[in-house]
């Protein structure tokens, strides 16, 4: 796990979370130095709750925080401050994750799955190898079972028949449908999607989705989804959650973003729902590159400057 930023000593009690709530996230708040030495806010004060079983869809522009948040929601950044909070099926009570040590963290990994943008296979093991890396790294299974195991993942992702090719012998779409088999294979909660559409053609990309929505409901998995495809992002969502600036713009149904989508902007009544229309329908104008009062940050993220 990176290295955890200072913070107090005394322990913070998890919140109670009621039983449709599978993780919890209050004031969540992530810096960054900069070369300059100054210090830059990633995420400032990130709240709200993701429901179990549910799809959503953490969405927003670059330098808005998305990565970051996946990155603290995995345990693999710790917040500066606030509270990060999982409540599985198999965990007596809700636990509070910022402060947990490396051992603790992986027993809470275990109850979840990811799919990198990469895919992030290893070239140098078979497709169905891949799969079976976390069962014999965090199980006892025979090799018997695994095999069966194994099987029963790559089907469900319609990749079985591909199971003896390497990853040089995939194309973009089956390397995310292999990645997607080794995220199931200790048969998780929850499941982490890290630009899932990233690289792919829109047929492929829709395939993928259709692929999500079927997990996440003959599953009874929770699925959590980092994109900026939107048209991926209406598919597959049950609720949205927008970042602007590190924080919060808006979290809602599917419907609500919808609405606000197909709204003229100058229609909207604030200067928020401008900003989520812009975002949504891929604007060049409007409040999100209105350059006059950003910082030199956001203006370096705006314009793509290095």
């Amino acid at each position: 796990m990176a290295g955890k930023p200072n913070t107090p000593e005394t322990t913070i009690s998890p919140p109670h979370l009621a039983p449709d709530i599978i993780i919890s996230l209050r004031g969540v708040t992530r810096s960054f130095p900069t070369r300059s030495g100054q210090t830059v806010t990633v995420l400032d004060g990130v709240t709200f709750d993701i429901h179990r079983g549910e799809c959503l869809v953490i969405m927003g522009g670059s330098g808005c925080g998305k990565s970051t948040l996946l990155n603290c929601l995995i345990g693999e950044l710790q917040p500066n401050s606030g509270q990060i909070t999982y409540k599985t099926r198999d965990a007596a009570a809700a636990l509070e994750i910022t402060h947990l040590d490396e051992q603790q963290m992986n027993h809470i990994r275990r109850r979840f799955g990811i799919l990198f943008q990469s895919g992030a296979l290893l070239n140098s093991l078979t497709v169905e190898e891949n799969v079976a890396l976390p069962l014999r790294e965090h199980t006892e299974l025979d090799d018997s079972i695994i095999d069966i195991v194994c099987a029963l993942k790559l089907e469900q992702v319609r990749m079985l028949s591909h199971r003896d090719k390497t990853p040089s012998q995939l194309s973009g779409g089956q390397k995310k449908r292999a990645a997607l088999a080794r995220a199931l294979a200790l048969d998780p909660e929850i499941l982490y999607y890290d630009e899932p559409s990233a690289g792919l053609d829109p047929v492929t990309s829709a395939t993928i989705d259709e692929l999500i929505i079927d997990l996440t409901k003959k599953l009874n998995v929770t699925s959590v989804v980092v994109t900026h495809e939107m048209d991926s992002a209406f598919r597959i969502a049950d609720r949205m959650v927008m970042l602007d600036k590190g924080r919060v713009l808006r979290i809602g149904a599917r419907s609500d973003f919808e609405r606000i989508r197909a709204t003229p902007m100058g229609d909207l009544p604030s200067r928020e729902d401008k900003i989520i229309h812009q975002f949504l329908n891929g604007a060049p104008a409007g409040p999100l590159t209105d350059v006059e009062g950003m910082s030199e940050f956001e203006q370096i993220i705006v314009s793509g400057r290095d």
